[in-house]
């Protein structure tokens, strides 16, 4: 970043430049970084190579720049040189609030001995001073802030891919030893390996605003809050719809994988869904394709948002399986195409569990015409819904309709009060 400073006339005070206290900028640099080592408790972590060479360095560097600002100079090279640290300091983490920190003390030394030589008449002198320490500081907190923002994206883009990478070549069962060595990310000897369902947000339905923006900012927010829950343990393939996760099992308990679920909803803004199962790295290929195959049938019965374990669903995974009984159980309400009133209200009866007041109030309908719909139903389809023989059948046949994304009404979260 090339910067261009306006030369201005030298400030005084007592007859000498306010510049002269900051003459010896070795040594003042050098006190200032035993300054910030007792007073900016982060730097006292730092190695001593790093007080001793890049730190001291650019503290001197800064210094030369702010006296010939006040000097009405220009150094050439100077925000160079500290936007270089800076990107330095964002690679090797070294907190941005850390570096502002030191910057502002050095400043407020900086200030304490350039007006050594002031008296009460040089008002004047020492507005100036102000200012222009202002417009100092103003030039190497935006050099910093700006550089470091920049490495900061450069570092995590790199992450990115090669989380990108790893987790890809894991999915796709390659050999990942030596893709790992070099990506830097540890294999581990076993994965909970989790399919995510993310439903579209209210927002991108609305007429007023663009729905890829907000399906992008649902995404952001997942991915910002497995960032802050996860800390960086998390392997990722996300859409705006979903994707899979691949958490390490010894770092991850089943409890913490149902919370984690808990804060994602809360950061999407929507009902997240998700199923995960245990795999070593050479199952995983498998295993994802299994938990997504049940994550579309959670999807598909309108199932509450949790986390499910295959075992959850074996009942629905196996009426989902092609196959003759399928094709029986599918038919068992085909009378009912044709009249779509019956058929949703044996949806919204068995999603309620089969409670007759609560389907009359979500259909808006009286109770005696529930009772009288349900003896319709059980007349054409053969199956009674007093009996457990029927109830089974009935809810079977649902569930294989609802599986071919073929049910007439939408009924969430009580119509998959049988899948949680």
């Amino acid at each position: 970043m090339a910067v261009t400073t306006s030369i201005e006339p030298f400030l005084t005070a007592s007859g000498r430049p306010v510049s002269t206290p900051l003459k010896d900028v070795r040594t003042i640099s050098r006190q200032m970084v035993v300054h910030f080592i007792e007073n900016v408790v982060p730097c006292a972590t730092l190695p001593g190579e790093a007080l001793d060479g890049d730190v001291t360095t650019v503290t001197r560097v800064c210094l030369e720049l702010t006296r010939s600002m006040l000097d009405g100079r220009d150094l050439p090279g100077r925000v160079e040189r500290v936007q270089s640290a800076a990107a330095d300091w964002a690679r090797e983490g070294i907190p941005i609030d850390t570096i502002h920190h030191a910057v502002h003390e050095g400043f407020k030394l900086g200030f304490d001995l350039v007006i050594t030589n002031v008296t009460n008449h040089d008002y004047d002198t020492v507005v100036g001073v102000a200012r222009r320490l202002m417009d100092a500081q103003d030039m190497i907190t935006s050099a910093v802030s700006a550089a470091y923002v920049r490495e900061l994206r450069a570092v995590v883009s790199e992450h990115h891919t090669a989380v990108h990478t790893l987790t890809s070549a894991l999915l796709g069962g390659q050999n990942t030893s030596t893709m790992a060595r070099e990506c830097g990310i540890e294999v581990a000897d076993e994965y909970h390996v989790m399919a995510l369902e993310l439903p579209p947000h209210p927002e991108e339905s609305e007429p007023g605003l663009n729905a890829k923006v907000v399906a992008r900012r649902k995404l952001r927010r997942v991915q910002a809050e497995l960032a802050n829950r996860c800390d960086g343990k998390v392997l990722s393939l996300l859409s705006v719809d979903g994707g899979t996760l691949l958490l390490p099992a010894t770092e991850f308990t089943e409890p913490e994988l149902d919370e984690l679920i808990v804060h994602l909803s809360t950061a999407a803004q929507v009902p997240v869904r998700a199923v995960v199962m245990s795999a070593a790295p050479g199952e995983i290929p498998r295993a994802a394709e299994q938990v997504h195959e049940l994550v579309e049938i959670v999807h598909r019965l309108g199932g509450p948002s949790k986390v499910y374990r295959p075992h959850e669903l074996a009942f629905e995974y196996q009426l989902t399986r092609p196959g003759p009984a399928r094709d029986y159980l599918s038919s068992v309400v085909d009378s009912l195409e044709a009249h779509p009133e019956l058929m949703q209200t044996l949806e919204v009866y068995m999603a309620t569990n089969m409670q007759r007041s609560r389907t009359a109030r979500k259909m808006f309908i009286h109770t005696n015409t529930v009772d009288y719909r349900l003896k319709r139903i059980s007349q054409m389809t053969g199956f009674d819904l007093n009996d457990v023989t029927g109830l089974c059948y009935l809810r079977a046949a649902l569930l294989i309709r609802a599986h071919r994304g073929t049910a007439s009404s939408d009924i969430s979260p009580d119509r998959g009060s049988r899948a949680g």
